[in-house]
């Protein structure tokens, strides 16, 4: 079956920075060591025909990062970690179950 999709799975990692604000910003906790983090696990494993991971702007759950979201399936993580990127790789893009822990859920207004 022929797919849409260039990539199996993409990862966004929030690199955004903040110049005098009050609300935290991903880039300064850590953002371009996840990408960085992200691109070399995928590649030392052989995935990275299949699947990206790129830097991205503000994904707007700045209170919860630093911020990760996969798709096609639209997967939130939030307050990630350089200790988590081998789980979420392994678990979430390998084996197709995502980080319970780590995974942020958003109540849709009615």
């Amino acid at each position: 079956m022929e797919s849409n999709l260039k990539y199996d799975k993409h990862l966004f990692i929030c690199t955004n920075q903040r110049v005098n604000s009050e609300r935290p910003s991903c880039g300064e906790a850590r953002g371009m060591e996840l990408v960085q983090a992200f691109k070399k696990e995928i590649k030392d494993r052989g995935l990275n025909v299949n699947m990206r991971a790129q830097k991205t702007g503000c994904l707007d759950i700045c209170e919860q990062g630093p911020s990760v979201v996969v798709y096609p399936e639209g997967v939130f993580y939030g307050n990630v970690q350089l200790s988590d990127v081998t789980e979420i790789v392994e678990e979430h893009l390998v084996n197709g179950r995502p980080v319970a822990r780590l995974r942020l859920k958003f109540e849709r207004p009615a």
